[in-house]
Formats: structure tokens, C-alpha cells, sequence
């Protein structure tokens, strides 16, 4: 199964219209039956949220929830908690009211362009997984390094063996900081696909105050996307469930691109919300 949507709900402008920002995430699940909460890395969300965000979807609708920056390293500073396994047990209280309603397909470990191939960096990601439990994990570099000739086979059979789910990316190939696409599953149930588009000037811009608006500033055109669904076809060959984020929100991309890759595959989500009508 392919199942397409977006990361986060609230920045998706042509979805919209007038519909109110406490309505947003209903109206974004009567398009997509997926979304990425991203909330979930700036601060572990009070379990309220969840319960509101379950009960705002479709039962079928699933969330891919991000973890928290203090668990993948990209917090500056101390973390607000007294050691990490009160953050990872804070964490795992936290996603309780998706895994009651069966809509966690995953937590998304995203680790920062310094967190490189080494020893101590594999033995977290190893602590890790043990943290997490049963829950699905999915596990996404930002270093080459793990993909580097004589390690790729390396990490992809580390991920086998510790349960972690593959993100392959699409992204930019700007240097240490980014990484392949590297088509390869890791479990057989379940794969990620993130498209963080290709905007190579902007991938590693660190100035500025839009500096991340401009990192996902890119439009797929329909060649790339054309290419992209014939890989999404032969991923699912080999999994159960194959999903897909589209991440280039920057121009308001995301929304259409992944309604165009939606069409390229010939899928219909016959499970949605309602969709609303704006007469006027």
C-alpha cells in the first residue's frame, strides 16, 4: 500500500481557503490519509494534542510523529529533563492516544549533519531503539558517511538487524551534509520516502532569518515526479506499506506535487474526511 501526504498541516496555503486554523488538520485529511507532525521536535506535545488530533482524523488516517530534538542531538544546551530516560519515557507518553486509536505509523528519528558514522554515534542509535521498544522507528542521516562506499551494506544491515525503518531521501546533494538516495528497504512491513526537493544553493544556508525557507524552496517537475513513481512502485514490491512525505513546503510545493504523484499512481483514498465547501 502507498500512502502519500505532508509534513505538518498548518503551512499548506492552497488547501485552505478561509478554513480556520483550529480546523486545518480535518480539512488537510480530506486530501491526504498521512501526515508528519513536526511539533513533536520543537517540544514533546502535551498528550491533549494528540488526543485533539486524533479525534480531528478519518480512522484509517495514520501520523509519522518526529522525534524531539533532545533525542537526536539537535538541541543546544541542556535538555528539560533530568536525564534522557526521562525524556525518551516523557516522549513515549506522549504518542499513547495515536498507538490507542492505531494511528502511529511511526516515530521519524531525523539525526543533524554532524551526527556522522562512528562508534559512539552507533551505539546511541543502538540505546535508542532499545529506548523506543515495540513502537516503529524510522532512521534518517544527514551524513554522507553512512553511505559512503564500504559502509552503505554496513548501516543498511545494522538498520535490518535493530528494526529500524528506512527514510531515503530525496534531497540535495550538497556535500557531507546530505545523503543519497539509496533505494533499499530495511524492514518488510514498512519503508519511508521523504522528498526534501533539490534546491542545491539553498541546502546548506545557514544565515539569515528564512535560511530554512530557503533550504525547501523547489517545485518537482513532472519528470522527476514520473521517475519518483516508478521507484514508489517498486518499493512497494518489497514492503507492506510504503509511505511518502513531500517536505518542499517553502514555495507551497508540497500540497500540489503530492497531489500530482497521487494522480501518477492512479490511487483514490476512499477514506477521507469529508472535504468542506467554500460557496463564497
Amino acid at each position: 500500500m502507498i500512502t502519500i501526504g505532508l509534513t505538518g498541516w498548518g503551512d499548506h496555503d492552497s488547501l485552505y481557503g478561509n478554513t480556520p486554523a483550529r480546523d486545518k488538520l480535518k480539512e488537510y485529511s480530506s486530501y491526504f490519509p498521512v501526515v508528519e507532525v513536526d511539533a513533536s521536535f520543537y517540544a514533546i506535545q502535551p498528550v491533549k494534542n494528540a488526543e485533539r488530533w486524533v479525534a480531528d482524523t478519518p480512522s484509517t488516517f495514520q501520523f509519522i510523529v518526529k522525534a524531539y530534538q533532545g533525542m537526536t542531538g539537535h538541541q543546544r544546551g541542556e535538555i528539560p529533563f533530568q536525564d534522557k530516560h526521562e525524556m525518551f519515557n516523557a516522549y513515549r507518553e506522549s504518542l499513547k492516544p495515536y498507538q490507542e486509536a492505531g494511528k502511529l505509523a511511526m516515530v521519524l528519528f531525523q539525526f543533524p549533519p554532524w551526527f556522522d558514522c562512528k562508534r559512539e554515534n552507533v551505539h546511541y542509535l543502538r540505546w535508542c531503539r532499545k529506548e523506543m521498544g515495540e513502537i516503529p522507528c524510522a532512521l534518517e542521516f544527514r551524513h554522507q558517511s553512512w553511505f559512503q562506499a564500504g559502509m552503505k551494506e554496513k548501516t543498511l544491515q545494522f538498520m535490518e538487524k535493530e528494526k529500524w525503518v528506512h527514510s531515503i531521501c530525496d534531497e540535495p546533494q550538497a556535500g557531507s551534509g546530505s545523503i543519497p538516495t539509496v533505494l533499499e528497504t530495511t524492514t518488510k512491513d514498512q519503508v519511508l520516502v521523504r522528498f526534501h526537493g533539490r534546491n542545491v544553493a539553498g541546502w546548506n544556508k545557514k544565515t539569515g532569518d528564512n535560511w530554512r525557507e530557503v533550504r525547501y524552496l523547489y517545485r518537482y517537475n513532472e519528470k522527476e515526479l514520473k521517475e519518483w513513481a516508478v521507484r514508489v512502485k517498486q518499493l512497494e514490491q518489497k514492503v507492506n506499506n510504503v509511505f511518502v512525505l513531500f517536505n518542499n513546503n517553502s514555495g507551497g510545493d508540497a500540497a500540489d506535487n503530492a497531489q500530482e504523484m497521487i494522480e501518477l499512481l492512479g490511487i483514490e483514498y476512499n477514506d477521507l474526511n469529508p472535504r468542506q465547501l467554500d460557496l463564497f
